[in-house]
């Protein structure tokens, strides 16, 4: 199991996060030794260390995890995916369990888990996660609290600390996705949560070039419980997935700081657009959603009609990319289909509003 070594200003460290995203995770410090961690493709290990094979642990895996444990301040167990971390952490639930979600959340956790409800294996109860108040009331019973926030791709912000107090409780374990907001602007084991879950795809590795999950529990059992539903779901990443992730996560703290930037520069002059009905944006971060007021065509129109802006699903990249979400057909009917969510990259933020402006523009005319 990795040893989480967290930066300080959240833990003791030594270290700010900044420093930390950098300097950690790498290999011991000895003549010749790489700096950086290696790719080790084997999928079976020599006996008689704790690896053994590599559904249990691999050396580029097990650094990724150190890494991200750290900034997290747990124990992290990385998955193939964001979905397998999701599906290892639902398996956690006894048959038959309350599971208070958000009404809008990843399309692929509000499917999976409207399809474990429809079999029989869990009662799901759905919340606003912003009603606090209502939060409250469905933790009464419940076995998990699993939260967003900020939501996907409403943006809504939780009260962590007093959601998370009520489903303790009622002796229900809290499970908080951080990919929105990454460590970097908030640590929801700060605030008691049981595990932080990440799709590493997006932010933490920044570069849209790889597919990984993580869950985070500081509870050694746990933590053990998770790594237990990766061995036996054969779950886990590759060598060369970790290595990539661990690398996009060098340059976290700028990328996030550069795109937040951008978001908060660029809602500002959304919110006076005459095509922008709405604008969905928490104060932070680097996600934002806007309505357009002319409809869900007008909507395409605007992402069909950029040139840096790419039309894409995914977020968290370096690059910038919108899409209006309920052109999936799974997507939560509470989205407005007018929605467009914007993910913001680390492009200058006068191209990029340039860009956005004349296709709102355009449906105008």
């Amino acid at each position: 199991m990795p040893v989480a070594h967290p930066p300080e200003g959240t833990t003791g460290h030594g270290q700010s996060v900044d420093t930390y995203v950098v300097s950690a995770g790498r290999p011991e410090r000895v003549p010749d030794a790489p700096l950086n961690t290696p790719i080790a493709p084997a999928s079976s290990f020599i006996a008689g260390g704790p690896m053994e094979y590599a559904r249990y642990d691999s050396p580029t895996s097990h650094a990724l995890e150190d890494v991200i444990g750290g900034l997290e301040g747990g124990l992290a167990t990385v998955f193939a995916s964001g979905m397998a971390a999701a599906n290892a952490a639902m398996d956690l639930v006894p048959m038959g369990a309350v599971v208070v979600a958000p009404s809008a959340a990843y399309t692929g956790v509000a499917v999976r888990l409207r399809e474990l409800e429809e079999i029989g294996r869990i009662q799901l109860r759905i919340v606003e996660v912003d009603d606090t108040t209502a939060v409250v009331a469905a933790c009464k019973g419940a076995a998990m609290l699993w939260i967003e926030s900020p939501t996907n791709p409403m943006l809504q912000v939780a009260d962590l600390p007093t959601c998370i107090a009520a489903a303790h409780t009622n002796g229900a374990l809290v499970l908080v996705d951080n990919t929105f907001a990454t460590p970097i602007l908030q640590q929801p084991i700060t605030d008691g949560a049981d595990i932080v879950m990440h799709s590493v795809t997006k932010a933490l590795s920044g570069h849209s070039d790889l597919l990984l999950g993580a869950l985070v529990s500081t509870d050694p059992e746990l933590a053990e419980r998770i790594r237990t539903r990766r061995v036996l779901l054969g779950a886990l990443p590759s060598a060369f997935d970790c290595y990539l992730a661990l690398r996009g996560i060098r340059t976290l703290a700028v990328r996030i700081e550069k795109a937040q930037d951008n978001a908060q520069s660029i809602t500002d002059l959304l919110a006076e657009h005459p095509a922008v009905s709405r604008v969905r944006y928490p104060g932070f971060g680097t996600m934002a959603a806007i309505e357009i007021a002319q409809g869900s065509d007008a909507a395409d129109a605007v992402c069909e009609n950029t040139d840096i802006w790419t039309y894409a699903t995914s977020l968290g990249g370096v690059e910038s990319l919108l899409e209006r979400r309920r052109r999936w057909p799974l997507e939560s009917a509470s989205v407005p289909e007018n929605l467009i969510r914007l993910s913001f990259g680390i492009e200058n933020a006068g191209d990029l509003w340039s860009d956005l402006k004349q296709a709102l523009d355009l449906v105008l005319r």
